[in-house]
């Protein structure tokens, strides 16, 4: 991933970590037609990606993501046609679908202002570090919009539970660091001037572990939903037999009789 240049948010690798960071802070980092779409195209991009093996997604300034830019994305939506629209909020929901179908887990660290669109993209993510100055806002009713946008009223359920979902997404109230912490949204609170390096470092630990088997685990945390119980057996009983054929469990097991560390390679 040398070679990619965003041009509307920044991206660079630390070691097998990719970090992307919204960087308007001015704005409060917020979103534009390109950058939704760049966004989309670099999580692709990122299943073929080998020496990327788990991402931080950030932003500058103070502020996670205030969502839609208001001038160059919700202005211009109030002008559009319906099926210009449906362009739109299908290329969005495409955004969330990339970020669940990456097989490298995702480590939001989202401090200060996360609304809207910023929201989804912490919510779409796999782990997420708050501060205690963070404020999270489902905000679309705010703007006369419903809150199932970019598959809301699928995976906030899933994190907090349908009771506070409905909340925030029916009232688009911020959810202030603390409830988030406390229903599950996030994994834990750190302070503001470390939540960065905090990802890095959680992000850096998924990175040198058995990547192969992390991309398994994201893949049947996003499938199993979809399953009963019994058919959720069978299916992590074919996806674990598949990880027993890697070398990265020959290597555990050689460096387990060793009494060593396991120094896994991704394969």
């Amino acid at each position: 991933m040398a070679d990619f240049n965003p041009a509307h948010f920044q991206w660079r690798q630390e070691g097998r970590v990719g970090v992307i960071t919204l960087n308007r802070p001015d704005r409060k980092n917020p979103l534009t037609f390109e950058s939704y779409a760049e966004l989309r195209d670099l999580f692709r991009a990122l299943i073929k990606v080998d020496d990327v093996r788990a991402i931080v997604l950030t932003g500058a300034g103070g502020n996670f993501c205030s969502g839609g830019d208001v001038h160059e994305i919700i202005g211009p939506l109030t002008k559009m046609n319906y099926q210009q629209l449906l362009d739109f909020t299908r290329m969005t929901g495409d955004l969330v679908k990339a970020m669940r179908h990456c097989p490298q887990p995702i480590v939001a660290a989202v401090d200060g202002v996360c609304a809207g669109a910023g929201a989804i993209l912490a919510m779409a993510s796999d782990l997420r570090l708050g501060t205690a100055r963070t404020k999270t806002a489902f905000l679309f009713t705010r703007v006369g919009l419903a809150g199932c946008d970019m598959g809301a009223c699928a995976l906030l359920p899933r994190i907090i539970g349908h009771g506070r979902a409905s909340e925030l997404l029916f009232t688009g109230r911020s959810m202030s660091a603390d409830e988030a912490a406390a229903w599950g949204f996030f994994n834990r609170i750190v302070a503001a001037e470390s939540v960065l390096d905090e990802s890095l470092q959680l992000a850096a630990e998924l990175a040198t572990g058995p990547t192969f088997a992390h991309a398994m685990t994201k893949k049947m945390l996003h499938a199993e939903w979809d399953m009963s119980v019994d058919e959720a057996i069978d299916a992590e009983a074919t996806a674990q037999a598949i990880c027993m054929q890697t070398e990265d469990f020959g290597r555990a097991y050689r460096a387990f009789a060793a009494k060593q560390k396991p120094q896994f390679e991704g394969n």
